[in-house]
């Protein structure tokens, strides 16, 4: 008999994968910000939208958010794999770029916002220091996990006001740990504690945070290996979820944040050559999570307290963001942040964001807070953290178009934007690093791809910037800087994998100049077919390569020889490129023809053979072989 099937087990899970599946298709097609669509989802869905509704209808509550707490905790999780995702792409060599920025423009911005907050909330609200500190605090803060969403979809992710955005919010995730390590101080008031208590409460801390640093620089690089050498996918992903739960969970049992964790995870990883796989290996778990995140918190909306008493509450969210816009825009100002940028990132980072609800829990629990007062401000800063899409949309309007307003601040972009104008080889073996040598000696940089493991690794030996992953997926060739790079030279031998490769570029840079390696003159085609600027057949080029050698060692002249030579390769191409004139009407037969026989599968018979020739061969009929013979001279 089966065992009894408990549905709430996963209801909520259900629930969310179809929001998932009809809020992202639909809000893009509206060109409006998934984020919005969750928010709006979890408040209608939520304890406080239908859920008022389920006690009279009952079978609304198969449909409802019932339980957020529980949410809440996976939600958590969607900050922790952002996170993750940030370090990931930010590195300690960028961070120590960014320090300016990141300490100084940050740090001015938390410290001033504070303490006029709290100015204003003990002149208004008639508080105390310790609460009225403990709330400006937590209202100081910006939304990380939606703020970076909206800077990525509208592509200002990597322009001036994207990087100012985000050395804000990287200060501010920093600040999150000692932010909550001051809440239990003002709740037992012992803010005067002696530096020997003091010290002894945050060595745990301290000793956690290097141990994950010490271990991580030690391990990561050396697991990934071993992982790498197996050629599995799912022990891969394993090893990347490893690191994302464990070293947040590790900073988690020492008292501070999990997001802090995560953070230094992607910041150890950011220097090996398994970044970029790692960071597409992570990307979809980041989506989700993040989902139930802004579900999560649209689900905290209580639209009847709103409805109750909406003149303060609205009045007070539109406070909030006037008064953090105008303290963004003049601390940008001051540290030579140009007008439109400043203005850009203050209405992006004037809204709360979601390490309030840490904050203000926290305070509740230690009873600094009222409930109802907690509530309040909780409210407060999810309508704001509501606006944040609407208030994005409004500082791209205002933002810079010309390129030229981001070179001030051009060396804090990312490895791919730096990397623009440069080549991407994907297959770094013998020809690879042979094309990398090449490329090198005429001064052009160039960043390569492997799936061998211990190629990649002794190439990072040699100081070559060589990354290890799968280059057939389109996700991949975008991390790696496909969008930015000059030209793309494929080397791999896996004919197949050199057509998803080619097939995948062409999609994404129309424009971009592919050369490609082809296993004879029939593949070489069928690649000019896909899109390559150019083919180069191995046989050909051996046959070339064996005459020029001959031609020379008998006496040639050179100028000859290298003219000759030239001239054949051009022939070759012309007749190689499918809308070249390769046939005349006697023979009466397409070497695309020939392609589609080729790859026929066995068994399956085919019209009868015709005569085919290249150029300078002597016409023969067709038979089983994988591939033309050249002319003048032995297939290689």
């Amino acid at each position: 008999m089966a065992p009894h099937f408990n549905w709430e087990v996963y209801r909520e899970v259900l629930l969310f994968l179809v929001t998932a599946g009809v809020v992202v298709p639909l809000f893009r097609r509206l060109r409006v910000s998934p984020v919005i669509g969750f928010l709006a989802a979890g408040a209608i869905l939520g304890p406080y939208g239908l859920g008022r509704l389920a006690k009279d209808h009952p079978f609304l509550a198969n449909i409802t958010i019932s339980q957020v707490e529980r949410a809440a905790e996976l939600a958590e999780f969607g900050v922790v794999f952002l996170l993750f995702m940030i370090g990931l792409e930010l590195s300690w060599d960028r961070l120590v770029r960014m320090r300016r920025l990141v300490f100084g423009l940050g740090g001015a911005q938390v410290l001033v916002t504070t303490l006029v907050l709290t100015e204003l909330l003990r002149q208004m609200l008639d508080m105390r220091l310790g609460p009225a500190f403990i709330v400006a605090a937590a209202l100081s803060l910006s939304s990380t996990a939606i703020v970076i969403p909206v800077l990525a979809e509208r592509r200002r992710l990597n322009r001036t006001s994207g990087r100012v955005a985000f050395s804000v919010l990287l200060f501010q995730d920093l600040m999150v740990a000692p932010l909550l390590f001051i809440v239990p101080l003002v709740a037992n008031r012992t803010a005067a504690m002696s530096a020997v208590e003091l010290f002894w409460t945050w060595a745990p801390a301290m000793a956690a945070v290097f141990a994950l640093v010490l271990g991580g620089r030690l391990l990561l690089r050396p697991l990934f290996h071993l992982v790498a050498t197996s050629r599995s996918t799912e022990l891969f992903m394993a090893a990347c979820l490893l690191v994302v739960v464990g070293a947040s969970v590790a900073t988690a049992a020492a008292g501070l944040s999990m997001g802090l964790g995560a953070f230094i995870g992607g910041l150890l990883l950011a220097e090996t050559e398994f970044r970029r796989e790692v960071e597409v290996t992570i990307e979809p778990f980041q989506g989700l999570l993040l989902g139930v995140f802004f579900l999560s918190v649209g689900a905290g909306l209580d639209l009847a307290r709103v409805a109750a008493n909406p003149a303060p509450i609205f009045a007070s969210a539109a406070a909030l963001i006037v008064v953090k816009a105008v303290i963004l825009y003049l601390v940008g100002r001051a540290f030579s942040v140009t007008p439109t940028t400043a203005g850009e990132v203050a209405l992006l980072l004037a809204p709360g964001g979601e390490f309030a609800f840490l904050m203000i829990a926290a305070s509740i629990a230690a009873q600094i807070l009222p409930a109802a007062v907690g509530a309040d401000i909780m409210l407060v800063v999810t309508l704001t953290m509501i606006a944040i899409p609407f208030l994005g949309a409004l500082g791209a309007r205002i933002a810079p178009r010309r390129k030229a307003e981001d070179e001030n601040f051009a060396h804090l972009a990312p490895t791919a934007e730096v990397a623009e104008g440069r080549v991407i080889i994907v297959g770094y073996g013998r020809v690879g690093r042979l094309v990398g040598d090449m490329l090198s000696r005429h001064d052009i940089g160039f960043a390569a791809v492997d799936g061998d493991a211990k190629i990649v690794s002794d190439a990072r030996e040699r100081s070559a910037e060589v990354y290890w992953g799968n280059a057939t997926r389109p996700d991949f060739l975008k991390k790696v800087g496909l969008a930015q790079a000059r030209a793309l030279v494929v080397t791999m031998d896996a004919p197949l994998a050199v057509e998803q490769v080619v097939t995948a570029a062409r999609a994404m840079r129309p424009d971009i100049t592919i050369v490609a390696r082809a296993r004879d003159a029939v593949h070489a085609t069928h690649l000019y077919e896909l899109g390559v600027s150019d083919a180069i057949p191995e046989t050909i080029e051996a046959s070339l390569q064996l005459a020029e050698a001959l031609l020379v060692d008998i006496g040639v002249p050179m100028g000859y020889v290298i003219a000759s030579i030239h001239e054949k390769r051009d022939e070759y191409r012309k007749f190689l490129q499918p809308h070249g004139e390769r046939r005349s009407e006697e023979r009466g037969v397409k070497l695309s023809t020939r392609v589609r026989d080729m790859r026929r599968p066995k068994g399956e018979t085919r019209p009868a053979p015709a005569a085919v020739a290249l150029p300078g061969e002597a016409t023969v009929p067709e038979d089983d072989a994988t591939s033309p013979r050249p002319p003048d001279a032995a297939q290689g």
